[in-house]
This record gives structure tokens, sequence and C-alpha cells, in this order.
């Protein structure tokens, strides 16, 4: 894939109604690679990457066009991509459609996604147990911000947050004076986008989300989270409501948790 192949890979994802913007592909591309496939010079199928230091790696937006599903093109798209990230954990996100896809070529089940959007509401604050604070995030919580992510997801995405952090609504969930949790809100899709969401305990999970919701009442948002988290009826009550439940799968090892801190939503469904 290249920078001139993008506006083509828009209309495909608008071919399929996935709500990316030209932006949205334009981000994704800068922090990762992919490849496309091309019938009589016409792009009808794309399929990028993200590595994450050495071991590691997402993937994502796979799309086939569909006059031309049925052909194997996804397999074939996928096999190049797998060939080329040899010897990484590979993480992806299913639809049901593709799942059967992933399982032939060695990805296992690892967990759920539950995906949620709507017209915020204004949302309650949350109580935060004493010694906890809220705060705006800064430049100088970038090393912080990476190794929470880092520990929280099993993956060092360095460049990932350093981007979300330049051009998103950061907060930072503070314990006695340290960091130990934040949440992201941007520009994404048909509206906003709140994530990722990293936090000790859902406490302060549900603090950090009611701040961003709070400051996007009334306009369209959305969130993937964990469906073990435990927020999905909680998101529903702020107008929040579930409309996908894409399933989580890796191939390779699978990062071990960190005791004290987990991802509650994800950055998007692509890069994980």
């Amino acid at each position: 894939m290249e920078a001139s192949d993008l506006e083509a890979a828009h209309g495909l994802s608008v071919a399929v109604h996935w709500p990316h913007r030209p932006t949205d592909w334009q981000a994704a591309f800068n922090l990762g690679s992919g490849i496309v496939a091309e019938r009589d010079g016409e792009i009808v199928g794309t399929a990028l990457s993200w590595n994450w230091g050495p071991k590691h790696a997402t993937l994502g937006l796979v799309i086939v066009d569909p006059r031309c599903q049925g052909r194997r093109i996804g397999i074939r798209l996928m096999q190049d991509l797998l060939r080329r990230l040899e010897g990484r954990t590979i993480l992806l996100h299913a639809t049901a459609e593709g799942r059967g896809l992933y399982e032939r070529l060695g990805f296992v089940r690892t967990g759920e996604v539950r995906q949620h959007q709507g017209v915020a509401q204004s949302a309650p604050l949350v109580a935060l147990h004493e010694g906890r604070r809220l705060r705006p995030a800064g430049q100088k919580d970038l090393a912080t911000l990476t190794q929470l992510d880092a520990k929280a997801r099993g993956m060092p995405r360095e460049a990932l947050i350093a981007e979300l952090l330049a051009t998103a609504d950061t907060v930072v969930l503070d314990q006695d004076g340290a960091a130990c949790g934040f949440a992201m809100l941007r520009r994404f899709g048909r509206g906003l986008i709140i994530g990722p969401v990293v936090a000790p305990d859902a406490e302060g999970a549900q603090a950090l989300i009611a701040h961003l919701v709070g400051l996007s009442a009334g306009r369209f948002v959305r969130i993937d989270i964990d469906f073990d988290s435990g927020l999905a009826e909680w998101l529903e009550s702020l107008g929040l409501l579930r409309v996908d439940a894409p399933t989580e799968m890796m191939r390779g090892p699978v990062p071990a948790p960190v005791a004290g801190v987990r991802r509650y939503a994800l950055v998007t469904q692509a890069l994980g």
C-alpha cells in the first residue's frame, strides 16, 4: 500500500459501511504498513499491520470489495501479511464473518469486545477514593502513559501513544500523585471515540470515561470496551448502546497480564 492508495481504500470502507474518514485512514497508514489487492488496475482489497517492538503486532482494516468476495482475496491478503509478521504475536479483532478465516490461519479466541455508540448524555461524575484525582495530561506524561499502556495491552506502543497524546484530549488518573490510569478522546468516524482507557479498576475507568463523556454530551460518541470490564450496562445508561460484538483473536504466545492495571477500552478495533 502506498499513500496514493488511500482514497481507494477509503472507498472500500464506505462500500462495506465502515465509518472511517479519509483522515482516519491516513492516521492508520502513518503508523503502519499495508498491502492492496488489484483487479484490472482497480484496488479491490486492503490489509494493514502495525509492529509494536520486536515481538508484537496488530492487524486490521482487512477489506474486500463486496463485488469480489468469495474469490479468496481475503485469505491471500492475510497470508501475505502473516509472512511479513512471522515470529510475532499478532492481535486482531474479527467480525462474525471473518472469524472462520482467521481460525484457519491459526488465530485463537482470547476475548470479546463490545462496541457501544450513540449520542452521549451528560454523565454524573464518579466519586473517587481518597488519594485519587483526575487531571489533564501533558507531554511530560508520555513515558508514564506508554508504560501503563504496555502493561495493560502487553505490547510496547510508544509511537501510537505519542501520536494520540499530540492530538487527543487526554485525562490522567492519579493515585497519591502518581499516574495509574488514563483515557483519550478524539475525532474518529461519525463523531468522537473514547480510547484507549487504562485503569487500575472499574471505578477508575468509570471516572475517566464519565469525564470524557461529559465533555462530549450531545455529540456522537463511540467506545469499544473489553466485554469482561463490566461497563456495558453503565455505558448504556449514558446513551452509548451496544451495536457490535467483535472477537479478540491472537496468533502466537498471548502476552501475560500485569497486576494492578488493565485495558478497559481499545484505541480502535484495528489498532487494538
